[in-house]
């Protein structure tokens, strides 16, 4: 066994205290700050300022609800089996983020931070854009954080998360070059790839300075709050049940129509 000491910052508990990331919850934090604020002090160690606070609060926000998405059916089909675990439920549901649902902002930051890695002050960032797409479409590869299913032509999220940024003095050269990279895949391709929610989370994490590996945690942390809401009303409005008796219907009508069939050729 190891004699190195186990550091950790996070936090620690005593009988009359508890303490996390150096600071007294009880007397320095409860009342005094909001969730933006603790979900920062929590990544960084640091207590945020007022201009990252709103930002950052506008980000969590902005993933926690896009209504009966596979995560969120997910969440409610698990909670239809074991209402007694609703944390296992929405565990399901987030299980479903990736790099198709809401999880491709950590794909996106990636992405911004290596093309402007070794970038001047100076340099052309449409060029910089241009080799981005043009490398990962030559591969077959997606680019993540640009194009929706839904919200063409404009993911109407996105304007309004760079407007909050810039009031708050955080939009920089990784906003233009998520903008830069929507507009060169359009232009080669000549389909409609805006900057998605996502692609902007991720360009807002690069500009807050964070590493790109904590940016679907964002998500990770907006969804929770959404599937929460989910399970809330489900008893209310109950479709979890509906959702399996229609699949259910749907598969012994396909089986139907497929044996009728058959046994008309025989």
């Amino acid at each position: 066994m190891s004699d190195k000491l186990m550091i950790s910052r996070m936090g620690a508990s005593v009988p009359d205290t508890i303490w996390v990331q150096g600071r007294n919850l009880c007397t320095e934090l409860l009342g005094k700050i909001g969730f933006a604020e603790m979900t920062w002090l929590e990544l960084t160690g640091e207590l945020p300022s007022k201009a990252q606070t709103t930002l950052l609060e506008a980000m969590l926000l902005t993933l926690v609800e896009h209504g009966a998405t596979p995560m969120a059916i997910a969440t409610r089909l698990t909670y239809l089996g074991a209402p007694e675990a609703l944390q296992g439920a929405v565990a399901a549901g987030l299980l479903g983020m990736g790099t198709t649902f809401a999880g491709t902002a950590e794909g996106a930051a990636k992405m911004l931070y290596a093309g402007l890695k070794d970038a001047p002050a100076d340099a052309d960032i449409d060029t910089i854009a241009k080799t981005i797409v043009d490398r990962e479409l030559d591969a077959g590869r997606p680019i993540f954080g640009i194009g929706h299913n839904l919200h063409k032509p404009i993911d109407p999220r996105t304007p309004v998360l760079f407007a909050i940024a810039e009031q708050q003095g955080y939009r920089g050269r990784f906003v233009d070059l998520i903008e830069a990279v929507a507009a060169a895949a359009e232009a080669r391709t000549g389909k409609s790839m805006p900057v998605n929610a996502t692609g902007a989370l991720g360009a807002l994490c690069c500009e807050l300075g964070l590493d790109w590996r904590l940016c679907r945690g964002l998500a990770v942390i907006g969804r929770s709050v959404g599937l929460v809401g989910h399970i809330a009303e489900e008893p209310r409005n109950p479709i979890a049940k509906q959702i399996w008796m229609h699949t259910e219907e749907e598969i012994a009508r396909s089986v139907a129509i497929a044996n009728a069939k058959q046994g008309q050729d025989a």
